[in-house]
């Protein structure tokens, strides 16, 4: 059995979101394997933006992201799913993870240069969706958010291997997004 905690990164509460239904999926096909599968969903946290290195590094984290932090500690698998916005990840996204991401949780604390990684023993699997082709966002724009995230901040906490799933043409026909639902909740089954 894995333990998996679910970030659904859609800025938007909106329950028709399709990132939601994806995290849904996740977590039913998790679940009907007898995974255990907890869920953060940033749209509904409440947590200050930081704005200095000094705030990173020595101010206690909001409840909620320590709450969350506990969640990813708990897990063995981490799914982030979010939307592609103006080429990255969501404003509140990215706030989100300069909030979780800090030094006695995900880093040594006060450590220099090569920082030792706390997350270790960890797998994660991110989805992105757009409105754009996936094979564009991949082959010209090179997949740089995705590529981001898993280089320059999960492995460098000690988060893998990261597998993706990219997702275009979102606002596309009905058949492929059920589709892709379908296989999503076959990833969370095999909690991959």
């Amino acid at each position: 059995m894995t333990r998996i905690t679910i970030i659904d990164g859609h800025p938007d509460p909106n329950g028709t979101r399709y990132v939601h239904a994806l995290a849904d999926a996740y977590a039913a096909g998790g679940e009907a394997a007898g995974h255990e599968v907890r869920r953060i969903e940033i749209a509904e946290l409440d947590f200050p933006i930081l704005r200095s290195a000094g705030e990173w590094r020595d101010n206690a984290p909001a409840a909620a992201i320590h709450k969350a932090q506990t969640d990813i500690r708990w897990a063995n698998h981490v799914v982030i799913l979010y939307p592609l916005w103006l080429g990255d990840v969501p404003a509140l996204l990215k706030g989100f993870l300069e909030q979780v991401m800090r030094p006695g949780f995900a880093i040594e604390e006060g450590s220099v240069g090569a920082a030792a990684k706390l997350l270790t023993g960890r797998s994660a699997r991110i989805i992105v969706t757009m409105g754009m082709p996936a094979p564009i966002y991949r082959l010209f724009f090179r997949a740089h958010s995705l590529k981001s995230l898993d280089r320059n901040l999960l492995r460098f906490v000690g988060i893998h291997p990261v597998r993706y799933s990219i997702i275009g043409s979102v606002e596309g026909r009905a058949s492929s997004g059920e589709k892709w639902l379908r296989a999503v909740a076959r990833l969370g089954n095999a909690a991959r």
